[in-house]
């Protein structure tokens, strides 16, 4: 009902009828999306369906923006919702069948699968079937295919939920061994450094694949998982301060190295001093938020159109001008809803493995969120990462939807 009427009122804030776009989009959206909760129902009964509930908000207030500001695009997404509600309905058959302990009993190949991944954007751009791509100065992309029919991804996507199973795994067989802290740093306690010797090297490869690549969004993701998985597996706070002080070094390291991050500091600090260069997107999103107001101009009666990249990295701004201040605040609690959730079924969990994987994603979903908003307003440098369940984009709507399936089956299997 949320998509029909959102993307129907876009239809009459142009001046026409609701068509058969509005039908088409609402149709597939409900399709999608009650074929997702059919699956949850029938392959993980047992499972919490707030997480898919609160997804599903979100997504349609995504899809509705992504309407409301290029129909090509929508077009595309429906496609996407499809695709990933297949994708979800065959992972839920499977792992009714198998469990979770799949996953964790291949763990080691994952990890290659993961790296590979990683490295895949780094294939020269052309002479092989697939190639890499370097899109706003970061190498992410891979293409395959002909010239007539292309497809382009992004594997660091597949690659970051990966990880966090791997992680997840070789944490939760180390619980033991890490949560003990025979060591002493000052006032604090630290565990052995051999104990953690797979997940350091897994982690360093990681890293460098990223840095390589130029990603630094995702690199400070993966990043920030990292560490709130460990110390959700070991309850030291050692680790907080540890990532906080290698974050710091990072930045400024990264900003000294690359002459794009630099550009994006320049303009998160003084976006005015150059309004129609670097800093035009932000002071775009900054005009837009500003011109929502408390209640918003409604979909399809503001200009989010003139924010360069607004279905994707700006969705946020493009929604906070046409909902207003109480648009924003609705979004921001369903995502604070979404990772409560999920930290609620971690919390709930008594199998390790399956209380890190809950933690991770959740994990997952609340800083990618938060670091996309905060680029967004200001907080932070902007990152370029995606607004999950909002922003368009296939890779990120099918990894974020194979994280909640992952996520309802941990529920599914804690509650039976």
């Amino acid at each position: 009902m949320l998509v029909a009427f959102g993307t129907a009122f876009v239809n009459l804030a142009r001046g026409g009828p609701p068509d058969a776009e509005v039908g088409l989009t609402s149709l597939v959206f409900a399709l999608s999306w009650g074929g997702i909760y059919w699956a949850v129902r029938t392959f993980a009964r047992e499972a919490r369906t707030y997480p898919v509930l609160i997804a599903a908000a979100l997504s349609a207030l995504g899809l509705i923006e992504i309407y409301r500001l290029d129909m090509r695009l929508a077009s595309r997404q429906r496609w996407w919702f499809v695709i990933g509600a297949a994708l979800t309905v065959a992972v839920l058959a499977l792992l009714h069948r198998t469990g979770l302990s799949v996953l964790r009993r291949y763990r080691y190949l994952l990890l290659i699968v993961a790296l590979g991944l990683l490295l895949l954007p780094l294939l020269p751009e052309s002479g092989f079937p697939i190639s890499g791509r370097t899109v706003n100065g970061s190498r992410l992309w891979v293409a395959f295919g002909t010239d007539r029919f292309r497809v382009q991804f992004q594997p660091g996507e597949f690659a970051k939920l990966v990880l966090i199973i791997v992680l997840a795994s070789l944490l939760g067989d180390r619980v033991p061994s890490v949560g003990t802290a025979p060591r002493k740093l000052g006032r604090f306690s630290v565990p052995e450094p051999r104990q953690l010797v797979p997940v350091l090297i897994a982690w360093t490869v990681s890293f460098v694949a990223l840095v390589s690549q130029r990603d630094l969004g995702a690199s400070l993701l993966l990043f920030s998982i990292f560490i709130l998985m460990l110390y959700a597996a070991t309850g030291q706070g050692v680790f907080v301060w540890a990532g906080g002080a290698l974050f710091v070094i990072g930045g400024v390291a990264a900003t000294r190295l690359f002459s794009h991050v630099q550009s994006r500091v320049d303009a998160w600090i003084r976006p005015f001093d150059d309004p129609l260069g670097s800093g035009y997107q932000i002071v775009q999103g900054l005009f837009a938020m500003g011109s929502g107001s408390l209640t918003g101009s409604g979909f399809g009666l503001g200009r989010p159109d003139i924010i360069p990249f607004a279905a994707t990295d700006f969705i946020y701004a493009a929604l906070a001008e046409e909902l207003g201040l109480a648009g924003s605040v609705a979004i921001l609690s369903l995502f604070a809803l979404l990772v409560a959730a999920g930290a609620g079924i971690a919390l709930g969990a008594k199998d390790q493995f399956r209380k890190l994987l809950a933690a991770g994603i959740a994990f997952g979903f609340g800083v990618q969120a938060f670091l996309i908003i905060a680029g967004v307003v200001r907080v932070l440098p902007l990152t370029g990462i995606t607004l999950p369940f909002m922003s368009y984009g296939g890779s990120s709507l099918l990894v974020n939807l194979l994280a909640l399936t992952l996520l309802t089956r941990v529920s599914h299997e804690e509650r039976s």
